[in-house]
Parts: C-alpha cells; structure tokens; sequence
C-alpha cells in the first residue's frame, strides 16, 4: 500500500451502528497522524471496526479490524509521533499510542477536555463538527479492557478479530463505513 499525503483539510463521515457523525480533519494539526489516518480511511479499514473501549466522560476508542490478518499488517507500520499542535479537547479525534513512535491504527474521540493527554505527546488530528450526541450514545456498557477492567482485550481483538468480540462483547457499536468528503 502507498501512502499518500493527506488533503490540507477534509471531512469524513462515519456511519456507525449508533449513527452518524462527522470529523473536519486539519493536516496541520498532526501531518503524520494526518497522512496514517488519510491512507486508512483510502483503504475501508475502519470498516466494521468495534468501539471498543467506550469509557464515558474520557474517551470513545476504536482502530482494531475485524481481520487479523489486516491488524497483522498495520501493527508493524508505526509512525514517528507528531508534535502537540491543538489540545486534547471535548470532540478532538486523536492516535492512540503504547509509547514514544507508536501509533498505528487506533484512535480516540475525546469525550471530554482532557488537557492531561496533551503532556503525554496526544496530538489531535481533527474534531467532531458533527453528531457528537452519537458519539456519546455509543455503547460503554463493558468498560476498560485488561489490566484495568473486564471490558474488550485489544489484544484478542488483534489476533481473534471479530470473532472474539461477537462472542463476548455483542452489545458494541460498530463502524459500518467511514467515507471522505
């Protein structure tokens, strides 16, 4: 897959089980978390990807594909860390990360300012302009996964994919489609 560089500024509107909402997304903010999240929705992965880790009032989470294989290839393609540019607030869509030049595929919807992140290197890519009521409805019955609770493992999602969360963790909602506009 070739990567290509992001538009300066563009939309997307995902369709999801809960609805719809939509994110402006700015290359300025974050060019390299840009250009990953650009190159992915080019590519329908965020198709049929699970909200995961829905923890209300801190973040709505996804970014791990139905296809092991698909979550396989993009784990071993990390992307240098992009300084801080915007803050960490309610609506800010931003990569998630397991340490310093990590990012992959996962990304976050901040549910509420969470200033904190921004000391911890979490650069927005955008924000929801929107539908954010439908963000906040999505389902965060099961709460944390492992180590902090008992909701969805990330890791059995990355090597088990949809099978382990149909399985265990029905009740979540789940991108249907993620189109740029």
């Amino acid at each position: 897959m070739l990567a290509a560089q992001a538009p300066a500024n563009f939309q997307v509107i995902c369709h999801t089980t809960g609805g719809d909402f939509t994110l402006a997304i700015h290359r300025a903010w974050a060019p390299q978390g840009v250009d990953r999240f650009y190159e992915l929705l080019q590519a329908h992965y965020y198709r049929g990807n699970a909200f995961y880790r829905v923890l209300p009032g801190f973040v709505a989470q996804w970014g791990l594909s139905p296809d092991p294989a698909a979550n396989a290839y993009w784990s071993r393609r990390r992307i240098p860390d992009d300084p801080v540019r915007q803050s960490n607030t309610r609506g800010t869509i931003t990569f998630a990360d397991s340490g310093r030049n990590t990012r992959t595929t996962v990304v976050f919807i901040n549910l509420k300012n969470n200033q904190r992140l921004d000391k911890s290197g979490f650069a927005p890519l955008g924000k929801v302009v929107a539908g954010m009521s439908v963000v906040d409805e999505l389902d965060g019955s099961y709460g944390d996964g492992p180590p902090f609770g008992h909701g969805p493992d990330a890791r059995l999602i990355a090597k088990q994919g949809a099978a382990y969360l149909t399985r265990n963790f029905a009740r979540l909602d789940v991108i249907y489609s993620c189109q740029v506009h």
